[in-house]
């Protein structure tokens, strides 16, 4: 059993385990490895006034931390590019006006990603035209709109270019999230096709596993990319399952992002297990999600003629709302017109397959053998929100 396996193993099987690596994984909320979900009902004990956009403002460092909370939310739900600047000078204004000199949010490797742009909508910023080009022909198939976010428009502000989108938390209360990378590949081809070696990605392999490189690679002290990039998606469930968890938050806690190496079967199960808390009525909406989901991309004909590289399935669930989207297409490409893909054999160089559907339809299947509990009522599954004009 891998670490991340024993770590769950622990956090369920022992009480002071359990108190001790949640409390260390921000999951203090979490009690013999089942989530335990705050009512609607449970909130009333406060006054009426002490609750505010799921905040409670009972203290200036608790309605910080909702903020720091709701940005990195913000961060799983478009987990992609880089963004500096304020989505309008009425934001810029606004947020000098509160004496905030705080970026919208940071994450380690992803600086600034995206900003809010209105009610229910985002701006995230535009690495070449590729992702652009991507939503403008989504937005052109109604059969996928409902499966991704909405696209508004194209925008430039200043000397950086970005692509205004539906925000897909707008509507959620404080909501659990969890980024699930789709593909037994995660690189474009383009990127390994230079077969030069290189020191620094030896490093990084053996910063992960000592006893990874080769004999010849220890030699050289360099491995190529294309070497290192297999290499990082083998620690994962990637290779084996066609896809793997990236990170997941739930509510009121920091998220969990350490989850790269979350590889078998069983650690993806107590995975997911944790994240839905027993919600059985949550796994039955969202299995029947991920099966419209797939029926949808099953008969798109852009679908077909697109290999969709490290995007993601966004899985978003409140006290009332169940919700999932496909989201990140920064690395979508169509292929030549002589190639067909179906998204589930295996990729050679060249074949432009990526194991897309292939993750997705074990995604089905691990989801659908998480254990469940009772479930409460009144949790409806979500549509795409309507966009405020």
């Amino acid at each position: 059993m891998g670490r991340i396996h024993k770590r769950l193993r622990l956090a369920k099987e022992s009480k002071c385990g359990s108190s001790h690596y949640l409390m260390s994984k921000g999951l203090s909320k979490l009690k013999n490895g089942v989530l335990k979900v705050n009512s609607s009902s449970n909130k009333g004990a406060a006054s009426k006034d002490s609750w505010r956009s799921g905040c409670c403002v009972t203290g200036k460092r608790q309605c910080r931390k909702q903020h720091e909370d709701s940005s990195l939310l913000k961060f799983l739900a478009l987990n992609a590019l880089e963004l500096s600047a304020p989505a309008s000078d009425a934001l810029l204004r606004s947020q000098q006006m509160q004496g905030s000199n705080q970026a919208w949010f940071q994450l380690s490797g992803h600086p600034d990603a995206f900003a809010p742009a209105g009610p229910g909508t985002i701006w995230k910023k535009c690495s070449g035209g590729d992702e652009k080009a991507v939503y403008e022909a989504l937005a052109g198939e109604p059969e996928l709109r409902g499966i991704t976010p909405a696209y508004l428009r194209h925008v430039n502000y200043g000397s950086q270019s970005f692509i205004e989108l539906q925000d897909l938390l707008f509507g959620f209360r404080d909501p659990h999230v969890m980024d699930v990378k789709l593909g037994t590949r995660t690189f474009l081809e383009s990127e390994v096709e230079n077969t030069v070696a290189r020191h620094d990605l030896y490093l990084k392999m053996v910063g992960v596993d000592p006893d990874a490189p080769t004999e010849e690679e220890h030699n050289s002290q360099a491995v190529t990319k294309m070497r290192y990039m297999q290499f990082r998606e083998q620690q994962s469930s990637t290779c084996s399952l066609g896809f793997r968890i990236e990170a997941m938050k739930f509510r009121g806690s920091p998220p969990v992002t350490d989850l790269k190496r979350v590889k078998s079967d069983e650690e993806v199960i107590d995975t997911m297990s944790l994240f839905l808390g027993g919600r059985g009525d949550v796994r039955q909406r969202l299995l029947a999600r991920l099966a419209e989901i797939k029926n949808v991309l099953d008969q798109s004909v852009y679908f077909k003629k697109h290999e969709v590289v490290g995007s993601s399935i966004l899985i978003l669930y409140d006290d009332t709302k169940v919700g999932a989207w496909l989201i990140d297409f920064a690395k979508t490409r169509e292929v030549p017109e002589d190639i067909t893909l179906n998204h589930r054999v295996q990729w050679e160089p060249g074949n432009h397959e990526e194991g897309f559907l292939f993750g997705l339809d074990n995604l089905i299947k691990v989801l659908g053998k998480v254990p469940s509990k009772s479930s409460p009522p009144n949790v409806t599954p979500t549509k795409p929100l309507a966009l405020k004009s």
